[in-house]
């Protein structure tokens, strides 16, 4: 059961001070576009999914099986970027444009 959550711990961990450094970022330069903050997160955040998800090179290892090549891969990325939207508070705000007003 420990290891259950340190793998929790370290999400989390690696989740706020994401949002950290954001927040930092913002703070830092208030003439700074949160768009191209947001953009550069998420941008390294890709980029080290990327690597650090790379298949251990054997053909049969099932663990690999849903990241086993680059299109795999995406597909994986996507669906877990669906999922964690999804699950953000943020996800749904109330100036989007399919929400409804009296």
């Amino acid at each position: 059961m420990a290891a259950m959550e340190d793998v929790v711990d370290t999400f989390d961990s690696a989740f706020t001070k994401a949002v950290d450094l954001g927040n930092r970022l913002a703070g830092k330069d208030q003439e700074a576009d949160l768009w191209d903050i947001a953009d550069g997160l998420l941008a390294g955040a890709v980029q080290y999914w990327l690597y650090a998800r790379q298949p251990c090179g054997d053909a049969r290892c099932e663990d690999c099986l849903p990241i086993n090549t680059a299109e795999a891969r995406l597909t994986e990325l996507k669906r877990l970027i669906g999922q964690l939207a999804a699950e953000s508070e943020y996800f749904h705000a109330p100036t989007d444009a399919n929400v409804g007003r009296a």
